[in-house]
């Protein structure tokens, strides 16, 4: 779910910076790949090597949706065979600590549960 300006409806909920960076990020696998290209620039299929499970479909829509919401950027190199790079924008940047925080928020609430 992409939230360019063209799309983005023009509701309530809209005005609510939570709810929007919530859609922004909405999707099973947008976090994590973040995670991955925080650490690098990386090719697709090195992506879909650290993602098991996702298909080259779904892999594919996501990263589309976060370049058109200006998260990642996409590189196409003309070559034979054509080479594609994936990469954070300043604004997935911009991410990062939130990602990171979470993560930490993730790992502490894990060993709570597990301790019960």
């Amino acid at each position: 779910m992409s939230l360019n300006k063209k799309t983005t409806p023009n509701l309530p909920e809209n005005n609510c910076s939570v709810s929007y960076t919530q859609r922004l990020i909405a999707g099973r696998w947008k976090l994590v790949i973040m995670w991955h290209l925080s650490k690098e620039t990386r090719r697709f299929n090195q992506l879909q090597k650290l993602l098991p499970g996702v298909s080259k479909g779904i892999l594919t829509r996501q990263l589309r949706e976060m370049e058109e919401d200006g998260l990642v950027h996409r590189e196409v190199y003309k070559e034979v065979p054509p080479k594609v790079e994936y990469s954070l924008t300043k604004e997935g940047q911009d991410f990062l600590p939130i990602l990171t925080s979470m993560g930490n928020w993730g790992a502490k609430h894990r060993e709570k549960q597990e301790k019960q």
